[in-house]
């Protein structure tokens, strides 16, 4: 897709002067830009209620329709002209009679350019070809197009194009439309799921005084009227954890989060996260709930919006796999002993040799996590959730009762991919407030990552929080995987992108 904003295209200059001179006419008469046309039908409407009504059924009814949208294509054929016309549903054909449109109208459709938006009232029937087609009584332009589309899409050539020209995209794109429509379905079922199990949505700050609920670098902005330094939230966490020791025991977010990183075919800096939060739960019970929603979800896109998807061989239906972070490390590294798991300076010396570069104040834990970073994750295709993860990267996570030095938390692998990540939340007063100094001191230390300490939060469980579990998906990442995507940009309608020089 060439770029319409590139100051060297003459002849897209030369087109778009072309067009200039229409709209300068269509001024002059008074036409330009009407609002009063009302269309009563949507083309993929009409293409699926009449798809087998035959020429001879079609005449019979003269079923009078008025549809709008824009031009893809035209062929003007003397007396006949056929068009294809797009709307937010779909195409569908316009045959384009004059001795039944009129001559001055069939002059104004002979003088519409590819892109226009136009309004046809007529009645619907089939060509010698068979094609449902609305044969036009009469026509309108809507608005005048001043920019040329794309001849034809070229693919991944274009794909910063496309991610800069978003409205571009979708106008040539039917697989983009049906990405983002199969998006807006899933996230309707998600909050469905949610709601009938007893949850109810909530909101929480976007600014925050205190960043917390996740390792991660926050943007930092300034708050004139309070003369302070605000973060965009990285985790809505803390305030929903707050909401559950107010008595509010089922609650989820369907919101942005915001984390001051690098750009990747998996990472954005802004995306889209759903947590929640449940009472007398633990991290086993969300496990099952993560799972029976992903599975509901992808038979809804494999159901009714099959064309969102890409070669897709993702199979959600099968028992995902619930393995623990160290027996997921030793199958991925053969060659380390069961004692070698435990030993802090063999665990270093592996992640190094892996491309691992640590801090001298990590711990086993920590070591133990890099090293699965690095070695395995990229390698679990088939849904996984990887357990036990150490309390030394898990500040926020319940301690094992048998094993203190793990906690009960889990992350969802599919693909190669984090999708998931949730735990039996600490409600332990006493051992949160020590995890957060640890955090600080990371912090102190140089560690952008690190947690700050919340005194308010502590305060909010020294009031007694009940027995929680919590969890977030990452939605850009599950709509990948339910797609079949390969880059986050493409599931996001507006990915962020470098700002063009100049």
């Amino acid at each position: 897709m060439s770029d319409p904003n590139d100051a060297g295209g003459e002849n897209t200059h030369r087109l778009i002067a072309q067009r200039k001179e229409k709209l300068a006419a269509w001024r002059a008469e008074g036409h330009a830009f009407p609002n009063d046309f009302r269309p009563d039908a949507s083309a993929g409407t009409l293409q699926t209620r009449h798809a087998d009504d035959d020429a001879a059924a079609l005449e019979a009814t003269r079923y009078e329709v008025a549809v709008a949208g824009r031009l893809l294509a035209k062929r003007v054929m003397g007396k006949l002209s056929f068009a294809t016309l797009q709307d937010g549903s779909g195409r569908i054909q316009l045959f384009v009679q004059r001795d039944l449109l009129g001559e001055a109208a069939y002059k104004t459709f002979k003088q519409l350019d590819i892109g226009d938006v136009v309004g046809v009232r007529g009645f619907l029937g089939r060509t010698n070809k068979g094609e449902l087609s609305v044969k036009a009584e009469s026509l309108a332009l809507l608005t005048k197009s001043l920019r040329p589309l794309p001849e034809k899409w070229h693919g991944l050539s274009d794909t910063e194009a496309r991610y800069r020209q978003r409205y571009v995209d979708l106008i040539m794109n039917p697989d983009s439309r049906a990405v983002f429509v199969a998006r807006s379905a899933i996230l309707r079922a998600l909050r469905g799921f949610f709601e009938e199990r007893g949850f109810i949505e909530v909101e929480t700050p976007m600014l925050q005084a205190i960043p917390g609920g996740a390792a991660a670098k926050p943007f930092v902005t300034h708050y004139n009227a309070l003369d302070h330094d605000f973060y965009l939230r990285i985790a809505p966490e803390l305030y929903l954890k707050r909401l559950v020791v107010g008595g509010l025991e089922r609650v989820f977010e369907l919101n942005r989060n915001f984390r001051n990183e690098g750009l990747s075919t998996r990472h954005n800096p802004e995306f889209t996260m759903l947590e929640f939060y449940q009472a007398y739960a633990d991290h086993n019970d969300l496990m099952d709930e993560i799972e029976g929603l992903l599975r509901q979800l992808s038979r809804l896109v494999a159901t009714h919006h099959a064309a969102a998807c890409n070669a897709q061989a993702i199979d959600l239906d099968q028992p995902f796999e619930r393995l623990p972070m160290k027996q997921a490390v030793q199958r991925h590294n053969p060659d380390l002993s069961a004692a070698d798991l435990d030993d802090p300076a063999r665990l270093q010396a592996v992640a190094e040799s892996a491309g691992v570069k640590g801090e001298s104040s990590w711990g086993r834990g920590r070591w133990l996590t890099a090293l699965f970073e690095a070695t395995v994750e990229h390698r679990l295709e088939a849904p996984t959730f990887v357990t036990d993860y150490p309390a030394e990267v898990s500040p926020l996570a319940r301690r094992r009762d048998d094993a203190p030095d793990v906690t009960e938390r889990f992350e969802l692998f599919v693909a190669g991919r984090e999708v998931a990540n949730g735990f039996s939340e600490l409600n332990d007063a006493e051992d949160q407030a020590a995890r957060f100094r640890d955090q600080a001191a990371a912090k102190d230390a140089g560690d952008d990552e690190a947690m700050y300490y919340d005194a308010d939060y502590i305060t909010a469980l020294e009031y007694g929080m009940p027995p929680t579990a919590g969890a977030g998906l990452g939605i850009d990442r599950m709509i990948m995987m339910l797609t079949g995507a390969s880059a986050i940009r493409d599931v996001l309608l507006f990915p962020q992108l470098r700002p063009r020089s100049g």
